[in-house]
């Protein structure tokens, strides 16, 4: 599976800590910025690109980060086919239930409110679980009209 990475100034240190732990694990990973850390640059620069790649393949999946993951979930949500979730801690479920019932394939971290161990265990999760189909596929074609 492709995954696509890639965040702002605010998430730029848990992206990078990430970046590493899925290469580790042999993932076949693209980073779509930011590469340096810049203060004032712009969520929409980074996050656009990576949810347009995501679109184009049905198999990749994308994470994103910023401060609260709020904006880069909205700006990731205008392109067609992508599903992004937001998750910046909170009960598990919320993950599960991204991918079972909404396919989301693209999960967007609030990295001021989420230490890398819980990102981590977080994405363990979202990485692995199925998508449940059956009555949600007809709910997420709805999606894309």
């Amino acid at each position: 599976m492709k995954i696509y990475i890639a965040s702002d100034h605010a998430g730029f240190e848990l992206k990078n800590k990430l970046k590493e732990f899925l290469q580790s694990l042999k993932y076949d990973l693209e980073d779509c910025g930011a590469y340096d850390f810049d203060p004032l640059d712009d969520y929409p620069d980074f996050i656009l690109p990576a949810a347009k790649k995501v679109a184009k393949d049905k198999n990749a999946r994308g994470i994103i980060l910023g401060g609260s993951g709020q904006g880069e979930a909205m700006a990731a949500n205008r392109i067609k086919g992508v599903r992004a979730a937001v998750y910046y801690d909170g009960p598990i479920d919320i993950i599960q239930l991204s991918r079972l019932h909404n396919n989301a394939n693209i999960i967007s971290f609030g990295a001021r409110f989420l230490s890398f161990d819980r990102a981590v265990e977080v994405l363990k999760i979202w990485l692995n679980e199925d998508f449940e189909k059956g009555r949600h596929k007809t709910r997420i074609n709805k999606l894309d009209l």
